[in-house]
Parts: C-alpha cells; sequence; structure tokens
C-alpha cells in the first residue's frame, strides 16, 4: 500500500511544518527529509497532533489547517515527498490530509523508527508500534530543568522514547550548568542541505542581519532560585548600543512588537518585517544568502547555563558562505571560531570580529562555508545520529 520496503527502512519523521508554516522551520524539516533519503531511507514527514495551528496570516491558533496545508504540501511535493506526508488534526472536527487514515495507521506498522523532531508530537499507543523511537531536542534546558524538578508529563514524554538527543551539544559537561538527569542525552546538531543554500558570494550585501522573535513568553524557568529566561530581547538590551560604534547596517528582521522596532531605530538598528521575510523560501533564503553576514544573539537560558546551543537558522547563513558572529552558549568547544564564525561575551568581542571579518571579508566566506560543510552536511549529520541510535 505505501510502497516496497526500501534496502535501509522506512523512518517517520515528526515535527511542526503544517503547525507553523514559515520558512525557516520548512527549511529545517526539509534538511532532515531530504539528508535521510540520500542516505538510503524512505522518509515520511507526519503531523498526528492534538495541537492547533498557528495561521500566521491571521495571527491566530485555529483547528483550519487547509491554509497550512495549502501552503506546505505543495513543498513537499516539489522536493519528491508527494506522496509521503500526513497531516491529521487529533482534534474535534480535525481533518486528515495526505495519507488516509488507515494508510496512516499502516505506516505505523510497518516503520522501522520514527524521529521526534522538536519533541513536539505527543505519543499516542498507536505510535508505540514504531520499534525505534528517538527525541531530538532542538532547544534544550526547558526538558532537563522539568525533569530534574519532577515533572511527571515531561518524564513520561521523554520515556516513550528509546534514546534522547538534543542541540544543547555541551549538556553534561562540567561548565554547563543544565541539570542532566535520569535521561542520557547524546548532542546532535541541525543537518543542512549545502546545496539548497549554493550561493556565488554577492560582495554587495552591506548589512549584517539576523532573523528574531523579540520576546518569547510561557517558557521561562525557575532553577535553584534563579530564573532562566527563553527570550533574546535581555541579550539584545545589552548590546543595543552596537550599531554607534562601527558604520556597518545592523538590520533584524522582527515580528510586530512595534515597541522593540522604535527601540532599535532609536539606536540605529534598521528594523523590517519577519512574517514577510519568511513567508516564502525563496525570498527568506535569498534574504539570508544577499546578508554581508549574520549577527545574533541567544536566549538567556542558554547563554547562562552553557548549553551549547547553535542555531539552525546560523548553519544556514554558514552554508551560503556568510560569516556568523553570535552569542557565547558553549558551542565553541564544539565547533571552530575565529575564522568564518565568531562568538562573542562582550561587545568588545563583537567589534573584534567584525575589524578581523572586514579585513578578510572574501576569506572569511570561504571559512564559513567550509564549517558547514564539514560540521552540518546532512548525510554527515544524520548518519551519525542513526548510527548512535542504533538504526545504522
Amino acid at each position: 500500500m505505501i510502497g516496497k520496503p526500501p534496502t535501509k527502512g522506512r523512518i517517520i519523521v515528526f515535527g511542526i511544518l503544517f503547525w507553523y508554516p514559515l520558512a525557516g522551520v520548512t527549511f529545517q524539516f526539509l534538511h532532515y527529509l531530504i539528508g535521510l533519503r540520500r542516505l538510503g531511507y524512505d522518509p515520511y514527514y507526519v503531523e498526528d497532533s492534538g495541537r492547533l495551528v498557528y495561521n500566521p496570516w491571521r495571527g491566530e491558533i485555529t483547528g483550519d489547517a487547509e491554509p497550512n496545508i495549502a501552503c506546505i504540501s505543495p513543498i513537499l511535493r516539489a522536493h519528491g515527498f508527494a506522496d509521503r506526508w500526513a497531516f491529521r488534526g487529533n482534534y474535534p472536527d480535525g481533518k486528515c490530509y495526505g495519507l488516509t487514515p488507515n494508510q496512516l495507521a499502516q505506516l505505523y506498522q510497518d516503520a522501522d523508527a520514527f524521529l521526534n523532531i522538536t519533541g513536539a508530537q505527543e505519543i499516542r499507543e498507536e505510535h508505540l508500534a514504531c520499534p525505534r523511537r528517538v527525541y531530538v531536542e532542538t532547544d534544550p534546558v526547558a526538558s532537563q530543568i522539568q525533569v530534574a524538578q519532577g515533572d511527571s508529563q515531561m518524564i513520561a514524554t521523554l520515556a516513550a522514547h528509546d534514546c534522547h538527543f538534543s542541540f544543547g551539544e555541551n549538556l553534561g559537561c562540567e561548565d554547563c550548568g543544565v541539570p542532566v538527569t535520569r535521561f542520557r542525552w547524546q548532542p546532535t546538531r541541525q543537518p543542512v542541505v549545502l546545496d539548497l543554500w549554493e550561493h556565488e558570494p554577492d560582495r554587495t550585501g552591506s548589512s549584517y542581519t539576523t532573523i528574531a522573535t523579540w520576546k518569547n513568553k510561557g517558557r521561562d524557568f525557575i532553577y535553584q532560585g534563579e530564573t532562566y529566561y527563553w527570550s533574546k530581547d535581555r541579550e539584545f538590551r545589552k548590546i543595543i548600543d552596537l550599531p554607534s560604534r562601527r558604520g556597518s547596517v545592523f538590520e533584524i528582521a522582527l515580528n510586530g512588537d512595534e515597541a522593540a522596532h522604535t527601540l532599535l531605530r532609536d539606536h540605529g538598528w534598521k528594523v523590517v518585517n519577519a512574517h514577510e521575510i519568511s513567508a516564502g523560501m525563496n525570498r527568506y533564503r535569498t534574504y539570508i544568502q544577499n546578508s554581508r553576514g549574520e549577527f545574533t544573539v541567544a536566549k538567556d537560558q542558554n547563554v547562562r547555563l552553557a548549553s551549547g546551543w547553535f542555531s539552525d537558522r546560523s548553519a544556514c547563513y554558514l552554508a551560503s558562505g556568510r560569516p556568523v558572529i553570535t552569542q557565547d552558549t558553549g558551542f565553541g568547544k564544539i565547533l571552530p571560531t575565529g575564522r568564518g564564525l565568531f562568538r562573542f561575551k562582550t561587545i568588545d568581542d563583537i567589534l573584534s570580529a567584525f575589524d578581523r571579518i572586514e579585513t578578510d571579508y572574501d576569506s572569511h566566506c570561504r571559512e564559513a562555508r567550509e564549517i558547514a560543510a564539514e560540521y552540518f552536511a546532512a548525510e554527515r549529520v544524520i548518519a551519525n545520529l542513526l548510527d548512535r541510535a542504533g538504526l545504522s
């Protein structure tokens, strides 16, 4: 019904493509799907959740997934996954798209494993038919603190999986303040399909850019008497005067927080609309590729607790041959820095990084692409993860 079993096996990728149909998320999951296929697996993309979807065109949470399906399904078709996806709203009046309910049930029986990317798919009895269940966390800290504090729901969620991976590549190390209890977290990072980001260097880009949400709510945690924030606004405020220190243009693609827009512009930042840039894959990719580089910060949680997290978006800048300057989270122990990629703790670190890039820009562009090829190439990252998950 679903097709002849492939040589290496059938793997389901669970995720948030339809739930949040913007370009950064779309690329994140395409990288997994294409990477798996190139390694000889037969990947399927599935969302089968009780979570309502986000409609970015109306800015609302809704049970009507049809606009999201209309946005994402042509992209999956264009990349060869036309008959290898399913969305089922497991909520009142939720519908099933792509695979039929019967085909989806059969897929759960036939699949060799699933990768629960972002951990967004809640695990139900039918999902347990998959013999190998892999949790891939893209945002560390929250789950580890919840487990340490005895959160029964998070513990049950993680326990439904056989192995656990995290973009927090410094978890468990001496200098990392994230509590690691009960579960063994293995390091991984965002895979990137390099040829999707192949780009002839453009020397006309004048702005160091990033795409960000100013303030996130709902995932701050108190741990050992301290509050750790899941937001970037606090970190941007620390270096708000940066544009006055250099003549380069600093630009942030930001969602509609008008007070934040005003604050940033008053301090010399250029601000553009993030939704407009993220609404289409080509526009999102072109925005990154036409930037001079990326300058960005990390969330407070990852900075203070030194999780080792690194942004999937920053990996795309590197793959486009664009130098990256980003806030230190401990990733410098894993990724090479000082050529093409720079980490900072202070504003003086930032200024030094800019000066080094601008002194030899072309060389840093080449180094950025070489870092992407060595450390983020989808085939390497995914093969390594599957090997440690017992699936190679």
